[in-house]
């Protein structure tokens, strides 16, 4: 499990994204500036085949297309770390974890109450303002923050491509956490996190991209409650569960001189419910057996309006709309998992889970890790071996305009690794290196089928492979030095070629420098191998397969605390001002910076 614990970081970064790209096996992608849409690929995995959880929320869209997670919105407010799993993990999440697992923990409030202002502004007109109060006791514990983040952006479609309109953005977001503990054996969590985000966007990103008046207005609200009761001396824990995540996107075109000849306005709304009952019980100091049972209900509702006006004839226009009634599934999880510790050195984690989906029937899955560890030279070996499953989307199964097919199997995927981790002088030097291999099957495309028209068919298959290597090393308790390389192969097999948005090499440098006990400065560095996109030219039609040039970013950060209640940070991001593209015909920030301070009472 790779950890990163985002709110301490010097970094000054403000998305969850942002504190992504660096992580070993992960590629972020995002179609422009802030707030733009934005994918993630582990370890060569589809963006859809990556389980996110918010406090253990499910908070995959279940009317996106494929039903991913897009991390244009979500900031780093209130967060205290992000916990990456890589490689299948459906036994104990379920649904969407063939590629990995993204744990997004909600700080929990301690001490003396504690009254936080801050505000930073820079680069293209960008502002954000954030007020957070926590605290906590013996049995009362809170933490509560809200933000504001506005910036006039860069444009979404590039200016290599003749594009020069800019892409606004606007977010809201509030979080927050709240723990009773009334008893030693019992506690009760409620957690909230809501977004309300506004994107200027644009059609596409090739020539002829700019659209003036196409914006996406975004509500998002997760929450969950929570409570937890230990037993017969803490022998045997319970966990029940509930939670919910809400999705409301609005995308609006209006007739402009960009785009004269239509306008459209789309509706998505969908939610997904979830109730979860979680059994841990302590047989030894050396076996922990966990059993669960897991209910989730999904709702969508998708409506597309579109109105085709004749230029040259104003007084005449004809109108086309589709509705994807509302649609649910739902879906019964059990799952099992055994935990076991021998002599303090070989430790074994084996699970299986059941999944029964009211659609598509069972899927069972099943997933064995272990680790050894040589005592006399600190050494430890890992390796483990899993299988996972994705259930088709909502629209995979019941779009009626773009092929809907309630035929659909899962996708499936088969997973392993092997790694070894060892620790030098004193443990100032950590090494890791880690090989792993994964097979996708039945995976779900939508293709043109004569007469019939477009149809979401299981047909492609794939393969990801690749090295993940890691070196930690910390000369004096003042600096430390992070640096990682990642390998991936990839391959359709139907057609031989790379998957899309792939890089093959991926490296990254990160230095600390703590001085006076009162500043930090950090340097970062990261390097993105090429890859094969897809390109489309809206004047000429034409489209097909292009290659992405490698780009290195070099970023830098600072903060330092005046006094013990007044911190100034600031950062420049692209110090070196590369020119570079995420996705082919989309814009990238070149150098921009930023100034701030934050006040604790």
């Amino acid at each position: 499990m790779y950890k990163i614990l985002a709110v301490a970081s010097t970094k000054q970064q403000e998305t969850v994204l942002d504190a992504l790209r660096a992580v070993p096996a992960i590629d972020v992608v995002r179609q422009g500036g802030v707030g733009q849409q934005t994918s993630i690929f582990m370890r060569g995995a589809n963006s859809e085949h990556t389980l996110v959880l918010v406090d253990g929320i499910q908070v995959n869209d279940p009317i996106s297309p494929a039903r991913f997670f897009n991390f244009a919105n979500l900031t780093t407010d209130n967060i205290d770390r992000i916990e990456v799993v890589r490689g299948p993990g459906s036994t104990l999440y379920g649904s969407d974890a063939l590629g990995g697992v993204i744990n997004i923990i909600t700080k929990k409030g301690q001490g003396e109450p504690r009254l936080t202002v801050s505000a930073e502004g820079g680069s293209y007109e960008t502002h954000r303002e954030k007020i957070a109060l926590s605290g906590g006791s013996e049995k009362l514990n809170y933490s509560l923050t809200a933000s504001h983040l506005e910036s006039n952006g860069i444009g979404a479609a590039s200016r290599k491509s003749g594009n020069s309109e800019k892409d606004g953005y606007e977010n809201l977001s509030t979080s927050a956490r709240i723990g009773l503990t009334p008893t030693n054996n019992f506690d009760l969590d409620f957690i909230l996190r809501y977004i309300d985000s506004d994107a200027d966007i644009d059609n596409s990103g090739g020539p002829g991209g700019d659209d003036p008046n196409f914006t996406l207005e975004s509500k998002t609200f997760f929450f969950r409650t929570q409570a937890r009761l230990a037993l017969f001396n803490e022998l045997w824990e319970q966990k029940l569960g509930f939670s919910l995540s809400d999705y409301d996107r609005q995308s609006k075109d209006s007739v402009d001189t960009a785009r004269p000849l239509d306008s459209s306005r789309s509706s998505y709304y969908s939610n997904l419910y979830k109730v979860d009952w979680q059994h841990n019980l302590f047989l030894s100091e050396a076996n922990t057996l966990t059993l669960g049972i897991e209910y989730e209900k999904e709702k969508g509702r998708q409506k597309d309006q579109r109105t085709f006006e004749d230029w040259f004839n104003p007084g005449t226009q004809a109108s086309s709309s589709s509705e994807v009634k509302k649609i649910t599934t739902s879906t019964v999880g059990y799952y099992l998992q055994d935990q076991i510790k021998l002599w303090d050195r070989f430790f074994t984690t084996l699970g299986m889970r059941l999944n029964d989906h009211d659609e598509f029937g069972t899927q069972t899955t099943y997933q064995l890790a272990s680790t050894y560890l040589f005592p006399t030279t600190g050494t430890k070996v890992r390796a483990s071996y899993g299988t996972g499953f994705r259930a088709p989307s909502l629209l995979q199964l019941y779009d009626p305009v773009f092929g809907g097919n309630a035929d659909l199997d899962p996708e499936k995927s088969v997973g392993w690794d092997v790694g070894v981790e060892q620790n030098l002088w004193e443990d100032r030097v950590a090494l890791s290196l880690t090989y792993f291999e994964n097979d996708f099957e039945d995976l779900i495309v939508n293709e043109f089928v004569a007469g019939t028209g477009f149809l979401y068919l299981n047909v492609d298959e794939a393969e990801t492979k690749g090295i993940e290597a890691a070196v930690t090393y910390q000369p004096t308790n003042d600096i430390t030095l992070r640096v990682s390389y990642t390998y991936t192969d990839t391959e359709n097999k139907e057609t031989g070629e790379q998957l899309l948005r792939r890089p093959k090499n991926k490296y990254s440098a990160d230095l600390t420098y703590q001085f006076l006990q009162r500043g930090k400065i950090n340097l970062n560095l990261l390097y993105v191998g090429e890859r094969d996109d897809v390109f489309f030219n809206n004047v000429t039609f034409a489209g097909g397969r292009t290659e992405l040039a490698s780009y290195t970013l070099i970023n830098l950060s600072a903060s330092y605390k005046i006094t013990e209640n007044l911190r100034l940070f600031g950062r420049v991001d692209n110090l070196f001002d590369e020119k570079y593209e995420e996705v082919w015909g989309y814009g990238t920030a070149g150098i921009n910076g930023y100034l701030g301070g934050e006040y604790t009472f």
